[in-house]
């Protein structure tokens, strides 16, 4: 069973993330910051991380390039309720990019794809 991190500020969200996936059949573990993200890849094997955009005042584009550079194959899906970070370079480096939705169904999709890679 993989595990999924996923890293949002927003706890209705991470609620609704961590029941949709763990309802797909993965585990899942949660952070509402970045502190927390770093302390759950250092103490969890991760397979898969969501990762929020603007997580309270930290940057998630930074996350992810720590994670790029600490943690390299370790598949990360931007989530963002904002299109336009797709033009930034940094957000490249994500393998999937999903804009925040009421239909979860991409980023289910997405997760899928990324785990069984």
């Amino acid at each position: 069973m993989a595990k999924i991190l996923v890293v949002d500020d927003e706890p209705g969200l991470r609620l609704l993330y961590a029941a949709e996936l763990e309802d797909e059949g993965y585990d899942v573990v949660t952070a509402e910051d970045c502190a927390t993200a770093a302390a759950a890849l250092e103490k969890e094997v991760i397979d898969l991380v969501v990762l929020d955009i603007q997580i309270k005042q930290e940057s998630g584009l930074e996350m992810l390039q720590k994670i790029v550079k600490e943690r390299s194959g370790l598949p990360v899906i931007l989530c963002s309720a904002y299109n336009c970070y797709k033009d930034d370079f940094s957000s490249w480096l994500a393998d999937a990019y999903v804009v925040k939705s009421s239909n979860l169904d991409e980023l289910k999709s997405e997760v899928a794809r990324l785990v069984k890679k």
